[in-house]
């Protein structure tokens, strides 16, 4: 079990960015892969970016391949969202989520992931 808390998030003007962290406890941390989600208000929980338990492997949304970077840092069980070039259309509560269990074929579907943050608001400016 992995227990996830999310911080970082506030509010943005469009084109500034923001780095999202997710503290973890729980021995499983650095076998588990990571992702973050977003959901937008009225919107479904969407996948965002994920990291193998190595880090060796990142996996990104089309829509923020590019402006957006993942990465872990295993000694200190947190992984991490740098998010720039921040869009209004980025505007969503995160997630941080882990999984010991998910390949690559299904990294970005929610209920393969049975650990999740409570989720930090990001709310980008037009």
């Amino acid at each position: 079990q992995v227990q996830l808390v999310e911080s970082g998030g506030g509010l943005v003007q469009a084109g500034g960015s923001l780095r999202l962290s997710c503290g973890a406890s729980g021995r499983a941390f650095s076998y588990s892969y990571m992702a973050w989600f977003r959901q937008a208000p009225g919107k479904e929980r969407e996948f965002v970016a994920g990291i193998s338990w190595s880090g060796g492997s990142t996996y990104y949304e089309d829509s923020v391949n590019g402006r957006f970077t993942i990465s872990r840092d295993n000694a200190a069980n947190a992984v991490f969202l740098q998010m720039n070039s921040l869009k209004p259309e980025d505007t969503a509560v995160y997630y941080c989520a882990a999984s010991r269990a998910v390949g690559a074929g299904d990294i970005a579907a929610p209920a393969r992931y049975p650990n999740w943050g409570q989720g930090t608001q990001v709310t980008v400016s037009s």
